[in-house]
């Protein structure tokens, strides 16, 4: 088994693959920030649910995706740092997606959050995802 370089890219991955597939469940080896940008598309309403599964030797993610009307409710995702080039943004530059259709996910000192979140909280981070 080879060692990822970036696994938020690769969970951003199975993602985009499995909703644009019309799969129901991804599963996704588990990580703290996965869970927590899991737990953020699950508050935006962008999938219906996820869980830790414990049951082999490694505890994988099961995320439950989520359709509207036949469509994925996850049009587009993007991966924004990157491990070879980190971008960070402060409270004024946390970028809308889509004029405000879409999300950021930031990693913040308070946390993985989302950028309207972050803008409350007053905080910057590391820039990792857009998603609409």
């Amino acid at each position: 088994m080879s060692a990822l370089t970036d696994p938020i890219a690769d969970f951003l991955t199975r993602l985009r693959n499995a909703s644009r597939a019309g799969k129901h469940e991804v599963l996704a080896p588990y990580s703290r920030i996965k869970a927590d940008i899991a737990r953020i598309l699950k508050q935006e309403g962008y999938i219906s649910a996820f869980e830790v599964e414990s049951t082999g030797k490694f505890p994988q993610l099961k995320v439950v995706t989520k359709f509207v009307n036949r469509a994925p409710a996850i049009t587009g995702l993007k991966r924004v740092s990157k491990p070879g080039l980190r971008k960070y943004v402060n409270t004024e530059k946390v970028p809308r997606v889509l004029g405000g259709l879409g999300i950021t996910i930031l990693s913040t000192s308070k946390g993985v959050m989302s950028g309207r979140e972050a803008k409350k909280e007053n905080v910057g981070g590391e820039l990792l995802a857009y998603v609409w």
